[in-house]
This record gives structure tokens, C-alpha cells and sequence, in this order.
């Protein structure tokens, strides 16, 4: 349990690592974060039917019917949550008054409180991503820290896109780095969280619909955030080459694990 903690943690508080690119680089270049997004979204996507969703069928008491129905139901979770709160991810435009200024040439004000909106938005969002990746770690360690990776991977751009239009604003590198450090603790709420509710009732069967759950909070994480954001960068082929490379390294990574 403590090991998928520190997994849940290392993943969730990544935006750091993008608040310290973002302070120190305002423009990261375009086809690189296109690129980054889309492996991280084919790493997902490929972990989420090739073993989550596959091994919560073949749990006893699951089944192919109910494990589809958890899956949609996980799908369905994250997408009202989406509605409900939407959020300005680096070159993504939720929110009518909150949209992120590639060329910081609003006034500090206005950056200021995208920073703040993008912060509070991300954090939630970020929380199921913190329960995925302890879910998945105590399934199995090798696929927790694989789903972290991926998770982590593309917090680095929301860890930008919080510090640098704050820093802008205000010129506190202080407040720039702590916005996004606080905006990577919710998805180590959300990893304590599943382990509070969780633990007590965990059975095999419960864990199969959990997994299907957290693939379709995944597939969706993917398709609706990561691969729409990597094409704003970049409108070519590089997001889609991320994503192929991102299913190709995560089936010789299940492979040289011994994966069935």
C-alpha cells in the first residue's frame, strides 16, 4: 500500500517538474509537448484494454458485462466531472474566461487569474488520476509505476501551464512554484482517499471493477484531453508518432515484464 502511495505521489506532484520548465522557459517547443502528450496518451490507452480492462473480465464475479459497465461508469465519472468543473489545460480552452495566452501579452491581472482557475481546475482533475495510479499499483507494482510514468508525463505541460502565466503576473517565482506543487497534492488526496475507502472492503472481485473503472477514467483522460491538447501544438503527424511509439514501448515494457 505504501508503495503505490509513494507512486500516486511522485506522479501527482510532477507539476513541479513543469513549474520549474515554465519559470525557467516560458515557450517549451511545440512539437516536443505534441509529441510528449501523445505518448503518454498511447501508453494509457494501451495499459487500460490490454490489462486493466482485460483483467478485470477475466475476474471471477466480473465478467465481460460487468466489467464494460464499470468501464463506461468510470468513463462517465470523469467526463461529469469535466462538465461540472472545466479547466484550461496548456492549449486547451475549457473555460470562457480562463484561457491560456501562449504570448503572455494580457495584463497581469487577467494571467494572474488564469494561473489560479488553471490550478484549482487541474487539482480536481488530477484527484482520479492519484486514485488510477494506486489502484493499478496494488494490482500490480510494474503496472502502477507505468501507469505513474504516463500520468506524470503529462502533468509536466500542466505544471507549466500554472507557473509560467502566474509568474508573469505577479514575479514571484515562490507563488509560481507553490500554485503548481498544490495543484499535483490533490492526486495524493485522491490516492489516500482510495486507500481509506478501499482497503477495508478490497476483495478480488471489487478490485476487477475498480480496474475496469479506472481504465475508462484513463480512455477518456486521453481522448479528450491529451490528444486534442498534442495536436494544438502540433497539427501534423508528431502527436499520432507519439502515441504509436507510446503503445510500442508499452508492449515491450509488459513483455520484458513477463506479461501474458
Amino acid at each position: 500500500m505504501w508503495s503505490a502511495l509513494l507512486l500516486a505521489a511522485g506522479a501527482g506532484l510532477s507539476t513541479t517538474i513543469g513549474s520549474v520548465l515554465g519559470l525557467a522557459v516560458r515557450r517549451p517547443g511545440p512539437r516536443f509537448i505534441g509529441f510528449i502528450l501523445g505518448f503518454s496518451a498511447g501508453v494509457m490507452i494501451l495499459i487500460s484494454f490490454v490489462e486493466l480492462l482485460a483483467k478485470a473480465i477475466e475476474t471471477e464475479g466480473v465478467g465481460f458485462l460487468g466489467g464494460h459497465m464499470a468501464f463506461f461508469l468510470g468513463m462517465g465519472g470523469y467526463f461529469l466531472i469535466d462538465l461540472l468543473v472545466p479547466h484550461d489545460y496548456l492549449g486547451q480552452h475549457d473555460h470562457p474566461n480562463g484561457k491560456y495566452d501562449h504570448e503572455f501579452g494580457r495584463s497581469p491581472q487577467a494571467l494572474k487569474r488564469t494561473g489560479l482557475l488553471m490550478t484549482i481546475g487541474i487539482a480536481i482533475h488530477n484527484f482520479p488520476e492519484g486514485m488510477a495510479t494506486f489502484i493499478g499499483a496494488l494490482e500490480d507494482f510494474n503496472l502502477g509505476v507505468a501507469i505513474a510514468v504516463a500520468i506524470a508525463i503529462h502533468n509536466i505541460p500542466e505544471g507549466i501551464a500554472i507557473s509560467a502565466p502566474i509568474y508573469t503576473a505577479t514575479g514571484s517565482r515562490k507563488k509560481a512554484f507553490l500554485w503548481s506543487f498544490f495543484s499535483g497534492v490533490s492526486e495524493v488526496l485522491g490516492a489516500v482517499l482510495a486507500a481509506i475507502v478501499l482497503m477495508p472492503f478490497l476483495s478480488e472481485r471489487l478490485m476487477g471493477f475498480v480496474l475496469a473503472g479506472v481504465a475508462g477514467i484513463m480512455v477518456v483522460i486521453s481522448l479528450d484531453e491529451l490528444i486534442p491538447v498534442a495536436k494544438t501544438f502540433d497539427a501534423e503527424h508528431t502527436p499520432i508518432l507519439g502515441v504509436i511509439i507510446g503503445m510500442i514501448v508499452m508492449v515491450l515494457s509488459l513483455w520484458m515484464l513477463g506479461q501474458p
